[in-house]
């Protein structure tokens, strides 16, 4: 299987190398209402241990999000979403290097989070909620995720309807690039998201997933999030908290297409399913 590799994404002065090793980002939601851990991390204390511990089981990013972006959430302003974020980011640099990146849509809190030494920006919007959000991270070298979603947070499963899942994605995901360069913002620093969950049903997701292949035509590295999605819910008939099992599988799916980056809760455990899956498949490019 040929695969599309790419030297290295940057991200502010930092650099992650890619190439036959798939990375993982860990998630560390300090929200009260994230759909899987929300308010387990809102102590900055609990929060730091919880990303050590990340990065020891083997994270080569931390994304930390002060907003929950499952459906139906609320807003939260900037004011409170930099308050929850502000003393998480200043403690993790200084007790870590890897790179950290801030899951927001929000132009100021951007600009705060890269102030205090995040060097990567996930927008779920892919800067289209805040018109300053291109030029903030243009300026600060970070890097960034241009996710797909269809509507926003309030309504994006709201019946969610598409003639062509994929298709539709990939040509969002076109676009977003292109604006992004347009923007000034550099190729090495841009990673695309396919955007499971977020105003797609079961049938969408899948049909992305197993799809994944399609949106590695863009030549953009890909990083897709799957950890505890509602359609792994609704495949097994577990609970949120109990689908590490079907985590494991999907994740087996993306890594054997060719992704790039995995954004996991249980960094341990579907470190495993990683290396065994991308065993396989740098075995098959041999």
């Amino acid at each position: 299987m040929s695969l599309i590799t790419f030297p290295e994404i940057r991200c502010g002065e930092k650099s992650l190398s890619l190439g036959t090793k798939v990375l993982i980002m860990g998630i560390l939601n300090v929200t009260p209402d994230s759909f899987s851990d929300g308010g387990r991390f809102l102590d900055p204390v609990l929060a730091v241990d919880q990303a050590q511990k990340m990065v020891a089981e083997g994270a080569d990013m931390i994304d930390i999000g002060g907003e929950s972006t499952r459906p139906g959430a609320d807003y939260v302003s900037e004011e409170e979403e930099t308050a929850r974020i502000r003393p998480i980011i200043k403690a993790l640099m200084k007790c870590m290097d890897i790179p950290l990146s801030i899951d927001t849509r929000k132009a100021g809190v951007a600009q705060m989070a890269v102030d205090c030494g995040a060097s990567i920006v996930n927008d779920v919007s892919a800067m289209r909620d805040d018109p300053r959000m291109a030029q903030v991270i243009q300026k600060s070298g970070a890097g960034v995720v241009l996710m797909h979603r269809q509507g926003h947070s309030g309504n994006m499963q709201h019946h969610p309807a598409y003639e062509d899942v994929v298709g539709e994605v990939k040509e969002f995901l076109a676009a977003s690039i292109t604006r992004a360069r347009s923007a000034g913002i550099a190729s090495n620093r841009i990673m695309i998201d396919p955007g499971i969950g977020f105003g797609k049903t079961i049938t969408h997701n899948l049909r992305i997933l197993a799809n994944l292949g399609e949106l590695l035509e863009l030549e953009q590295p890909l990083m897709v999030g799957l950890s505890r999605k509602a359609f792994i819910g609704e495949l097994t008939g577990k609970p949120v908290m109990e689908r590490e099992t079907g985590n494991a599988a999907a994740i087996a799916l993306a890594v054997w297409q060719g992704v790039h980056i995995l954004r996991v809760h249980e960094v341990g455990a579907m470190k495993e399913a990683i290396q065994v899956a991308q065993g396989l498949r740098n075995s098959c490019d041999k």
